[in-house]
């Protein structure tokens, strides 16, 4: 397992997760990838794909890295403000993604065609700035939500907006859920869950303090953290907490990362991992069986020395770079590659 973080000052961290034996007891450790200062400003998202990753900051530019060799690919400029949200989707059966999605603090949204990175159609749902973006399971979908208090869906097949409403008052944060049949919406202090085929109302959770986080799990789990700098997982189900990390930080939660079972476990038969990042640079991997009985310790943690604002994860696997003769990453990207790495 693989973890990327982004930070207020402008560096993107990389860790990978491996087990470690110490006095016959095996434990965690998370070891160092990368340290680089990637972008010109602040780091406000970032996404993984396999060992393919995208950063999009406030100087109005997405990044893409190499996890397997730890160098950049070079950079996508199309955006024309601060990047604050991006997605790829990748199919069930490819390793690879097929399209990298971005939205943009001007309202617009780029898709992009990751066979190479270039540049399909940018759509404009909404009139200020766009707070999250949420890729539906199947790739043909997509929603919004932005500081015009609207949410909008999106149809990625046709490319157009297929779907607009005003909500009274704007949400943060869009995610929908594994299978694409909930979506939820953070206000501040609160989550409402949405049936996604008609946007109905079915539960409102009350987090007491911001939302600033917010990551789906399986069997209908939902993981928040934010001010309370806790970790709470909900039962989008019955609309009640299952269980909480209490004081997982010492600060703000910005960041969490559920491995599931598709992810790549440390141990295949071991998928409760669930990793957070907080703003005063710590990153934490849990056992989350374990909050369900007492408060648990961290499996491995480190420290940047950093303002996180973002986290990201995902498997690295052994896989073949090249679709037919072309190798992915040395080709028709938009900007100079930095051969030298990080």
């Amino acid at each position: 397992m693989s973890l990327v973080a982004g930070s207020y000052e402008r560096f993107i961290w990389g860790f990978k997760l491996k087990p470690s034996i110490n006095n016959s007891d095996q434990t965690l450790t998370l070891i160092p990838l990368f340290s680089y200062p990637s972008h010109l400003s602040q780091i406000k998202t970032v996404a993984v794909s396999g060992p393919i990753v995208a950063s999009g900051g406030s100087d109005d530019t997405i990044h893409l890295y190499d996890l397997r060799t730890s160098s950049s690919l070079g950079s996508l400029h199309e955006p024309s403000a601060t990047v604050t949200s991006v997605s790829f989707y990748t199919p069930p059966h490819l390793n690879l993604p097929l399209n990298l999605i971005s939205a943009a603090a001007d309202g617009s949204v780029c898709i992009y065609n990751a066979e190479p990175f270039v540049l399909f159609k940018t759509l404009w749902p909404h009139k200020k700035d766009i707070n999250d973006l949420s890729l539906h399971p199947s790739g043909k979908l997509a929603l919004t939500v932005g500081r015009d208090e609207c949410l909008a869906m999106l149809n990625l097949v046709r490319g157009r907006r297929s779907f607009y409403c005003r909500l009274g008052k704007e949400a943060s944060l869009v995610k929908y859920d594994l299978s694409g049949n909930k979506f939820v919406m953070a206000m501040e202090e609160k989550v409402s869950v949405h049936e996604a085929e008609d946007a109905r109302l079915l539960f409102e959770l009350d987090n007491q303090k911001r939302v600033l986080c917010v990551t789906p799990g399986e069997n209908g789990l939902l993981y928040t953290g934010g001010e309370d700098r806790n970790i709470t997982v909900w039962d989008t189900n019955s609309g009640k907490p299952a269980y909480c990390i209490e004081d997982a930080h010492s600060a703000r939660v910005k960041g969490i990362v559920v491995l599931t079972k598709s992810d790549g476990a440390v141990d295949r038969d071991d998928p409760y991992l669930v990793a957070s990042a907080s703003s005063d640079g710590v990153i934490r991997v849990w056992d989350v069986r374990m909050a369900m009985k007492v408060k648990p310790n961290p499996l491995a943690e480190v420290k940047t020395k950093s303002r996180l604002t973002c986290l990201a994860g995902s498997s690295i696997k052994c896989i073949r770079w090249a679709w037919g003769s072309r190798v992915l990453w040395r080709e028709n990207l938009h900007s100079k590659i930095a051969e030298e790495g990080f």
